[in-house]
Formats: C-alpha cells, sequence, structure tokens
C-alpha cells in the first residue's frame, strides 16, 4: 500500500512538470528552470496555506493554493520567457540561472517570513488535499494530475493552437510565413511550463509531508522530470507512462525501512540515488532514437530565413 501510494504521489508529479517542460520544448524553448520553477511554485503555495485563517473550507483551501502555485510559477517562467524569446539568450544558461535563484530566493523569503530567524522551514496542515480510498491514501493531485493529462492531450493534438505550437518548435520560418506569431507561441508555451511545474512543485512538497525545509529546494525532482519528458519522447501518454516508471524508483526511498528491503541491508541513500541512475541507465541507451523538436533550443529571428 505504501508503495503504491508513494508511487501515485511522485508519478503525478513528474508528469505535471514533463508536460510543462514539454509544452515549452515543443514551442522551440529548452525549459531547463523546471527545478527552480517548482520550487517558487512550491513555495508561495505553502505560504498561502500557511496564511489562510483556520477554519477555511477545505475546497477553497485547495483551490487557492493551487491556483497560487501556478500563478507563481508563471510570473517566474516570465524571466525565462524575456530572456530566450525577447533577448535571444542562452536558454541553457538562463534556466540553470533561474535553478540557482530559486532556492535562495525561497530561502531569503522563508526566513524573513520567519520574523528574520534562520529557519528555512515552514510548517502547514495538508488534511485538506489527503483523501482515503479503499485503504489506501491518495490526494487531489492525483485528480488534477489526470484532468491535466488529458487536458493537454487535447490541447496538444486536438486544437489549432497545439498545431501552432509544434510548428514553432520544428520549423518557425514556416509557421511564420503562414501568419503564425512565433513568439507569441512561444511564450505562450514558455508559460503553460510555469503554469504546470508551479504546480508540481506544490504537490510535491505539501501531500507527503507537514513541514518543509526550503533549504533543499524541491531535491532534484525537476531535473527528473526533465529526464521523464525525454524518455517520454515529449508525448503526454508516453510521459504518464514514464514518469509511474520513475515513480516506483523513487517511491523505493520511502519504504526503505519497510520488512523485504531491509532484509537486503541495503542504506537508505542507495534507494534515494536509483532513480537518478536509472535515468542515466535509460538515457544512454535511448537518447539517440529520441527526435527532439528540429528548432528547440535556437532563438528564433524573425528577419533571418
Amino acid at each position: 500500500m505504501l508503495l503504491t501510494k508513494y508511487t501515485l504521489l511522485y508519478a503525478m508529479v513528474l508528469m505535471l512538470v514533463a508536460l510543462g517542460g514539454a509544452f515549452s520544448e515543443h514551442s522551440g524553448v529548452i525549459n531547463i528552470a523546471l527545478e527552480g520553477t517548482m520550487t517558487i511554485g512550491g513555495l508561495v503555495g505553502v505560504l498561502v496555506l500557511v496564511v489562510l485563517p483556520p477554519g477555511t473550507p477545505a475546497f477553497t483551501v485547495v483551490l487557492v493554493s493551487v491556483l497560487a502555485a501556478g500563478l507563481a510559477g508563471i510570473i517566474y517562467t516570465t524571466l525565462l520567457a524575456f530572456a530566450s524569446v525577447n533577448l535571444k539568450a542562452d536558454q541553457t544558461i538562463g534556466g540553470t540561472a533561474l535553478n540557482l535563484l530559486a532556492t535562495a530566493l525561497a530561502v531569503v523569503i522563508v526566513r524573513r517570513f520567519n520574523s528574520g530567524t534562520q529557519s528555512a522551514k515552514l510548517s502547514y496542515n495538508n488534511e485538506p488535499f489527503l483523501y482515503n480510498i479503499g485503504g489506501l491514501t491518495v490526494n487531489i493531485f492525483l485528480f488534477i494530475g489526470i484532468a491535466l493529462l488529458i487536458i493537454a492531450i487535447v490541447v496538444m493534438y486536438k486544437t489549432r493552437f497545439g498545431l501552432r505550437l509544434r510548428a514553432c518548435g520544428e520549423h518557425p520560418q514556416a509557421a511564420d510565413s503562414v501568419g503564425i506569431n512565433v513568439y507569441k507561441m512561444r511564450w505562450s508555451g514558455v508559460l503553460i511550463s510555469g503554469f504546470l511545474g508551479g504546480i508540481g512543485g506544490f504537490a510535491y512538497i505539501v501531500p507527503a509531508v507537514q513541514t518543509w525545509n526550503f533549504e533543499v529546494g524541491v531535491a532534484g525532482m525537476g531535473f527528473l522530470a526533465l529526464a521523464v519528458m525525454i524518455f517520454g519522447q515529449w508525448k503526454p501518454g508516453r510521459i504518464f507512462f514514464a514518469a509511474m516508471f520513475f515513480a516506483v524508483f523513487k517511491a523505493l526511498a520511502n519504504i526503505a525501512d519497510s520488512t523485504f528491503l531491509v532484509a537486503l541491508g541495503w542504506p537508505k541513500e542507495i534507494y534515494n540515488m536509483m532513480p537518478f541512475i536509472a535515468s542515466m541507465v535509460i538515457l544512454a541507451f535511448t537518447s539517440k532514437k529520441s527526435r527532439a523538436p528540429k528548432a528547440e533550443g535556437i532563438p528564433y529571428d524573425k528577419g533571418s530565413r
């Protein structure tokens, strides 16, 4: 039961963030800043939880905090969009800078929130997010994640917007020649990734524990989501199954003290490393067959042909 609980939790987190990365890269912008976006989204969502008055209805708590996390992700990724689309800066360097900034910013804000103490921890009540179904504890992000997955598939493959977004990531000059605003579509892709990444960061922090130390950011989950995105071939359906696969390895660390794992005699740190080791091994064998959007990472210049 515990393995299932944590697998579903981590799968939804990885899927949401990887979907965000896919939208950004389909538009032509590499979003390395998923880790930082998760941190900022999680921070703002938790701050909303802390400041909401006692007695607030559970539905309102969930709705307001989730939307706040998503909005925070959008605002934070505007920095990446502006640098990458308008300034034509190197997208990898810009994303890395935002990752470094996010954790430092989160620590400063939390310490200020804690009246200038050196503590970067926040405590909150996560009960409104948890449900018991047939003896299995699940969280609201399971349902949010499935809903957003369906929406992502429809938007990506069944709408004019999705077709235009993918065109901008494959051949922006051709897209521009038929009247598609490449700059606008790339901004849209990055902001969608910010929304999903912010919610993903909140989904990672809140359901599992009731106290979070923001000095650790989101402990590398954003980078693992990048591996999920690549392993899932930038396609929402495949990303879902890739997220489930990596989530099993991630969940093992949470049940390392269970009877059958204790018998192996391995330290818990081994299980913490497993998802990252698995990502390196899998990507080493599959990266040659990966087909990323052709124009990702290449700044678009309207004047060039």
